[in-house]
């Protein structure tokens, strides 16, 4: 007996609470009440494509906002030569063209599934996260290029109030645009745009790593330019080895072990569930499909059988955050594969 595609939009956990703790912000219990829960498929999709259309609106956003701050960046670079000013101009350029990508996939993954696809299109999001690891090391390659030309051959840096303000001026942007693509990304469980939403912070700080490098550039310390652009570049090294990691745990279908834990606890939890013989779970996009196994007394009716699955089916949604399919199989307990129930 198998249930699937039970709605969880209407119970989005905040996703900093993988053991699903039901804080809801007031928003979404408000909602609640003017619309009950639901398990009727559309009303899964609904929430998958609200959630994309959040993701679009989050990219668009941003992409304005860094292209605007770069552009700052790169006028004050023209007339002062400051070279950790420019690796910072060069990250957040790049952080920036991530935006596109992902733009692309969350418009990709609102396609309904099909005979080929019949999981849908929501991996085209974890794909566009390869992009943003891409960018992040190309940023990371031109920005030690450049700090090493300079230490090289070094060049006076003129205008140090100008790149103080241009820095500062990254910082602030680059903060906004991370605290907004966090903030939607871990709201519709996307990886990529978490990811992309902590690059963005990271640039922030490095930019104002600038304002330190002009600083010791005004103090008397001419190599401090450079070095401050080194130090940018080892940053971006880092925070490369991070974003790698979970996108490529999202592609190796890679799930938080707490979630794994929730479903478990809340499936034994339910009367008539003799045991929990495994629980299966992926990300695909921004949203989590499941299977679980469970034995039930052999002695149960279908229909208590099919009751139990979708009382099972109903617990998952609200123990695991983002979970928008879910199959479950009921077999009587001490049989074997061959002597399921349904």
């Amino acid at each position: 007996m198998t249930h699937r595609d039970a709605d969880h939009g209407e119970h989005d956990h905040d996703h900093d609470h993988p053991s699903g703790a039901h804080d809801h912000s007031l928003r979404e219990r408000l909602a609640h009440l003017l619309r009950p829960h639901s398990h009727d498929s559309a009303d899964s999709v609904d929430a998958a494509l609200e959630a994309s259309a959040d993701g679009i609106r989050a990219v668009k956003t941003s992409l304005f906002a860094l292209a605007v701050t770069a552009l700052a960046q790169l006028a004050v670079v023209a007339f002062s030569g400051s070279v950790a000013l420019l690796a910072d101009t060069i990250h957040n350029f790049s952080d920036a063209l991530t935006a596109l990508p992902l733009w692309l996939a969350f418009a990709i993954g609102r396609r309904a599934p099909s005979r080929r696809y019949t999981y849908g299109y929501g991996r085209a999001e974890d794909l566009a996260g390869l992009f943003v690891v891409a960018m992040i090391a190309a940023s990371a390659a031109a920005a030690g290029y450049e700090a090493v030309g300079r230490l090289l051959h070094p060049a006076p840096v003129s205008h140090l109030g100008w790149v103080a303000t241009a820095g500062l001026v990254g910082f602030v942007g680059n903060e906004a645009v991370a605290i907004h693509r966090i903030r939607v990304g871990r709201r519709i469980g996307s990886a990529a745009l978490v990811a992309d939403g902590l690059h963005a912070r990271t640039d922030g700080l490095t930019s104002l790593a600038v304002v330190v490098g002009a600083g010791g550039v005004a103090a008397g310390w001419p190599l401090a330019d450079p070095v401050v652009g080194l130090a940018i570049t080892v940053a971006i090294l880092a925070l490369l080895r991070t974003a790698a990691r979970d996108i490529l745990r999202r592609l190796m279908d890679g799930i938080d072990p707490a979630l794994v834990d929730a479903a478990e606890h809340s499936l034994q939890a339910i009367p008539g569930v003799v045991a929990v013989r495994g629980v299966r779970m992926r990300w695909v996009g921004h949203a989590i499909h499941a299977e679980a196994d469970l034995d039930i007394d052999p002695h149960s009716s279908l229909i208590e059988a099919h009751r139990l699955a979708h009382l099972a089916e109903h617990e998952l949604t609200h123990a695991v955050p983002k979970l928008t399919g879910a199959v479950v199989h009921a077999y009587p307990d001490g049989a074997h594969d061959t002597g399921r129930v349904a």
